[in-house]
């Protein structure tokens, strides 16, 4: 694909975006310059079966839920919105605040965690498979992991005694029973492991708070720790489908980005000040993923923000690209409040998400919806009632969204469309919140079909009148069904 920029210099500029703190703009800006195709045939293979699934959940989940906080955000010393301290007993002492923190793994006792229901909920909505966090930043494992004692199952964690104490593997059992594919969020860094933080030396941002080149066997214990933690999880709780890892400024840099980044920083920052840093972090990822696939042949990894072969398809985060990517991609959504449980959270509506479905499918992409579990393990109601709704509209028009590829013009006015290698062709209307009426003809210009066509729209029998010229192809609205379309979130043409 010809640029009239200068691609090295993109390059080098996304090499430091990526590691800018929230991975909203870290990852976003031009996604397609920032891919390298995988080559395993296997895992090509499982990428294609994925992108046809379009459909899936992210849950954040951990003891933070019980302060209704940004996941582990608060424990990083960074001076950002997002680390904000507004809980314990004194949120401006770093440490008590730290402690205190870490302490809540002596509370966390959902025990009202049921993830068959939440499984039959998330599959009558739609959606084909499910991402789970197995370890966020803080370092707690919601796993039963060997290697730490900051885990879900440790005794003096209360749920440690319920049956369904290791919850990663109930989640993935009860979903997988389901049809459901399985995916391990991991995030690398780990800010409990003294590997990483190590406690002879304070904080100071997100990053290793030592130099891993110049303590290279501090070093390589954290890397052991780090793949004996994602090995255990491809091991021990069965068929994984999607290795998910989130911490991108965990990863191998060259030192001439670092430079790059650095000079780049300091320019823009007169005063020299630097919030966080860029460190070269080798965690060893190519050899982790070759031991990972001997494992679960065919695995999907997703190194997220990292370039490379590793990451299998992009996440733009709670963002839908203007226009489609060329390759596979994925959009992370909040879907209430915020990654992590959030009291009183406000939930999009209906519309709402089922726009977004639409917009990002017809751009090629999948839609992976985040729920947050409560500290009880609960979902609350209104995310119950909006997956009811998308499901609603799943049943009557689900052959829209799955196995669908992207075709351009893939959006004109309101109307998004969506394709399928039969030769079928899906004009997705999206209907507003309290319009009032709808055109009496829709003219999709440039497609000639050639042959005759067929339209009708799905969830009713009556066929549509259809004209073909040069200009393209005119679709007829019959006065007595706009009513019953207007009342729909989105109502579905099919051109056969």
């Amino acid at each position: 694909m010809k640029r009239s920029f200068n691609l090295s210099f993109f390059i080098s500029l996304i090499t430091f975006l990526i590691l800018i703190p929230q991975s909203s703009f870290s990852q976003a800006i031009y996604e397609e310059e920032r891919y390298v195709p995988e080559t395993d045939p296997l895992v090509l293979k499982k990428l294609e079966q994925w992108q046809d699934l379009k459909f899936g959940l992210l849950m954040h989940w951990g003891t933070y839920s019980q302060w209704g906080i940004v996941e582990s955000w608060s424990l990083c010393p960074e001076e950002y919105g997002w680390c904000e301290r507004t809980k314990g007993s004194n949120p401006m002492d770093y440490y008590t605040y730290k402690k205190e923190y870490e302490g809540l793994k002596k509370t966390f006792n959902p025990t009202k965690f049921n993830p068959d229901k939440w499984a039959n909920a998330a599959k009558n909505a739609g959606m084909k498979y499910v991402v789970f966090t197995t370890k966020h930043h803080d370092g707690f494992s919601m796993f039963d992991s060997k290697y730490t004692d900051y885990k879900v199952t440790d005794s003096e964690t209360p749920f440690s005694t319920h049956p369904k104490a290791n919850i990663t593997k109930e989640i993935f059992n009860s979903f997988r029973s389901q049809g459901f594919w399985a995916g391990a969020y991991f995030s690398k860094p780990d800010w409990h492991e003294p590997s990483y933080w190590d406690p002879y030396y304070p904080p100071r941002d997100r990053n290793v708070n030592y130099e891993p080149e110049a303590n290279p066997e501090k070093w390589q214990e954290f890397v052991d720790f780090t793949h004996n933690q994602i090995l255990e999880l491809l091991t021990d709780y069965g068929k994984v489908d999607i290795l998910w890892l989130d911490g991108g400024w965990v990863a191998k840099t060259p030192k001439s980005s670092i430079t790059s980044w650095y000079d780049q920083q300091l320019k823009d920052n007169k005063n020299g000040y630097l919030k966080h840093r860029i460190i070269n972090q080798d965690i060893k990822m190519d050899a982790l993923v070759k031991k990972a696939r001997i494992k679960q042949p065919g695995l999907i990894v997703v190194d997220r923000a990292v370039h490379g072969i590793n990451q299998n398809y992009l996440t733009p985060e709670n963002r839908i690209p203007e226009k489609p990517l060329p390759y596979p991609w994925e959009s992370c959504i909040i879907a209430g409040g915020s990654w992590s449980y959030s009291f009183n959270a406000k939930y999009m509506s209906g519309r709402e998400a089922i726009h977004t479905l639409v917009d990002i499918v017809a751009k090629g992409g999948n839609l992976l919806l985040n729920i947050a579990p409560s500290p009880e393990g609960e979902w609350d109601k209104d995310a119950y009632k909006l997956l009811e709704e998308i499901g609603g509209w799943m049943d009557v028009n689900n052959e829209a969204i799955y196995g669908t590829r992207s075709m351009a013009p893939y959006k004109f006015d309101n109307i998004c469309i969506t394709s399928k290698p039969d030769g079928s062709i899906y004009l997705i209307y999206l209907t507003e919140k309290d319009q009032n009426d709808l055109p009496s003809e829709i003219k999709f210009s440039g497609y000639v079909p050639q042959k005759n066509v067929r339209a009708r729209i799905l969830g009713f029998n009556t066929k549509l009148k259809c004209t073909s010229s040069k200009g393209g192809l005119t679709i007829k609205i019959p006065d007595d069904l706009k009513p019953k379309l207007l009342d729909t979130n989105a109502f579905v043409i099919k051109l056969k």
